[in-house]
């Protein structure tokens, strides 16, 4: 067949190397390697139970037909009420829109608001839905580092040097993905000021906002006077509550934008489940004691691996403030970030991610994921310093 059977811009769509990851390490549990899994974000706890019976007495009540394409109403107005209460910040049941988790709805932000040529700002490194979708959309993804000196924020004094008149987002993930790295609210400032100089859009990545430590408290950009205005919040349960295979998120925007991901919703999934949303009303509106023994338990092994690897010759390792993400220094070994993750995974049996998985920025550096147990991280651990003095001594 002479012709291609493929739309150019698949090749402009890239993938995510934490599946990539897994594929492999299923390959060699096959064989029957033992693998420790540290690469994928998702948490080990079990969705809390009132929510899961709430979602079971949905689906036997009739909650199992067609809602509007931007969710049902009274899933969007408990959306609301919980970003005022945590935001500070009032929204319109009209300016939510719910989706089939968050990552549908960071492309259909993308998709409604870049045109062709015009450049999104992307933390690098990130979470690399964001930088495929822009290029999807025939958009600019144009990297801005998140530096390991800073904590991994950005350096909001620089930022303006990657500003052109053809900027038309910046994307903001805090806490942040695969870092841990939290903007402070001077950052949040910064970034407004900018916003609001050069007249682009902010998202809002805020996924992981209720992942935080050491008592620090989240801050939204929303919350700064005129951002409201200018800004696409993201938000889900996936993290917060353990609902990764419910598939359940939300973005809160301006009403023309909200609209239009509503339409995007509409062409492409119709609408979110609608006995999901109904359990999601109950994740936000009940017992939140779950979700703080959850952060409870993520502090005790954030500690642990943090401190483990510093013990490691050759690692160090920032302890980060959210998320459940570490993400080490591993320049010494002289390296690239992803032989190290290969030889983990095949020398070792961990699996973890290499940092130019994240972007270009991420070289020297490996992710680990401790959203699991202790005993898992301690294995992992005593397994990758035996195979890191292996590889020192080769050296």
């Amino acid at each position: 067949m002479e012709k291609n059977l493929f739309a150019k811009r698949m090749d402009r769509l890239g993938t995510e190397s934490a599946f990539e990851m897994l594929a492999k390490a299923r390959k060699l549990e096959a064989q029957g390697k033992n693998i420790v899994h540290m690469e994928i974000g998702e948490p080990d706890f079990d969705t809390p139970k009132n929510i899961i019976d709430k979602g079971c007495w949905a689906l036997t009540h009739g909650y199992t037909h067609y809602n509007p394409s931007a969710g049902v109403m009274e899933a969007r107005e408990a959306v609301a009420d919980y970003l005022h209460k945590t935001r500070g910040v009032k929204w319109d049941r009209e300016e939510i829109v719910m989706g089939p988790g968050g990552k549908p709805l960071i492309a259909y932000a993308i998709m409604a608001c870049v045109d062709e040529g015009e450049e999104v700002l992307i933390p690098d490194p990130t979470y690399p839905a964001y930088e495929s979708i822009t290029n999807f959309v025939g958009g600019k993804a144009v990297p801005v580092p998140i530096l390991e000196e800073k904590d991994f924020r950005f350096d909001v004094n620089d930022l303006e040097k990657y500003i052109t008149p053809k900027t038309k987002m910046l994307i903001v993930n805090s806490p942040q993905n695969p870092t841990g790295g939290v903007l402070t609210q001077d950052d949040l400032n910064k970034i407004a000021e900018l916003a609001k100089k050069h007249n682009f859009l902010i998202l809002a990545d805020e996924i992981y906002s209720r992942m935080l430590y050491d008592g620090h408290k989240h801050h939204s950009i929303t919350s700064i006077p005129g951002m409201k205005e200018r800004t696409i919040l993201l938000d889900g349960f996936s993290k917060t509550y353990a609902m990764t295979g419910w598939r359940l998120g939300y973005i809160a925007a301006p009403r023309e934008i909200a609209e239009r991901i509503s339409k995007l919703t509409l062409n492409i999934v119709s609408c979110t489940a609608t006995f999901t949303q109904i359990a999601g009303i109950e994740a936000l509106t009940g017992p939140q004691s779950d979700v703080d023994e959850m952060v409870k338990e993520f502090v005790e092994r954030r500690d642990l691996i943090v401190d483990g690897l510093n013990a490691i010759d050759g690692i160090t390792c920032k302890k980060p403030l959210g998320a459940f993400y570490v993400f080490p220094n591993i320049k010494s070994f002289g390296k690239s970030s992803k032989e190290i993750a290969n030889y983990l995974l095949e020398e070792a049996g961990v699996a973890c991610l290499w940092g130019t998985a994240f972007g270009v920025h991420g070289e020297g550096y490996i992710r680990f994921s401790y959203a699991t147990s202790k005993e898992n991280i301690k294995e992992a651990l005593a397994r990758t310093e035996k195979a890191l003095k292996k590889l020192a001594v080769k050296a």
